[in-house]
């Protein structure tokens, strides 16, 4: 018991994503995926890279 209310809760929501239009930004989207925004890729310190390579697989070349 008690289910009632969660149920009807996650039933309102399903339909308000379902039948209400959103406004999507495309572009900002994109730039999230392929990391246009200007963010820097970060760098891993090299004593962790060493520390590391013990457990790397065989080498794909």
């Amino acid at each position: 018991m008690g289910r009632g209310r969660a149920k009807a809760k996650q039933t309102k929501v399903a339909r308000d994503l379902k039948y209400r239009t959103h406004e999507t930004d495309f572009g900002a989207l994109a730039n999230e995926l392929h990391k246009e925004s200007g963010d820097a890729p970060d760098e891993v310190d090299p004593e962790v890279l060493e520390k590391w390579s013990d457990y790397a697989g065989p080498s794909r070349d």
